[in-house]
């Protein structure tokens, strides 16, 4: 599934920028998430890497009949009607493995979203794992990887400057579904 979808996407003029970094944990962000086809965008960059990533899914997606497929291709089911708990559980499978790259869309939806989970953010700063920004460019047919960041002296403010500038011309697959990049309104700065 992984090298059917990197040839689809390469065959339609997809490239990917960018390296990860040679670090045995991090935390990806993946945006804008904007189409169902980012998935198999996803599946396309762990054939070109060569490594096992992790993701959060909705726990409808891990029904039969495409539950197997996404638990092999490194899916975690999530129930979102849940509250707390899944960024401890989190950290703490961070804190278990000597390996661990989690992706995670941070708007939660493929709609354009009003905000950002921070739950992405609370993992990295807790597992104190970079955070590597992977940005969907539909426009240029590109996914563009980031050096890792760090949140520094726990400033979320400059951090998602940071995280603004490298989206600022991200358009994902669908640009409709693209919205502002800003934490949700319960963290501690947008």
């Amino acid at each position: 599934m992984r090298w059917l979808s990197y040839r689809i996407f390469t065959s339609l003029g997809w490239r990917i920028e960018g390296e990860l970094p040679d670090v045995p944990k991090m935390v990806i962000i993946g945006a804008p998430h904007t189409s169902n086809w980012d998935f198999f965008l996803f599946l396309a960059a762990l054939h070109h890497f060569r490594i096992k990533m992790r993701f959060l899914g909705k726990a409808s997606l891990f029904r039969w009949p495409y539950g197997f497929m996404f638990r092999k291709v490194g899916g975690i089911p999530v129930d979102r009607s849940q509250s707390g708990g899944l960024v401890g559980q989190v950290k703490a499978a961070f804190d278990a493995s000597d390996e661990m790259i989690l992706v995670i869309a941070p708007e939660g939806t493929r709609h354009a979203a009003d905000s950002w989970k921070s739950g992405f953010l609370e993992i990295a700063e807790g597992a104190e794992v970079p955070v590597v920004f992977a940005g969907v460019d539909g426009k240029h047919k590109l996914l563009v990887i980031s050096p890792p960041y760090r949140v520094v002296g726990g400033d979320r403010r400059a951090f998602m400057d940071e995280v603004r500038a490298f989206y600022a011309d991200k358009s994902g697959i669908d640009p409709k579904g693209k919205g502002p990049v800003r934490l949700d309104r319960k963290s501690r700065a947008s």
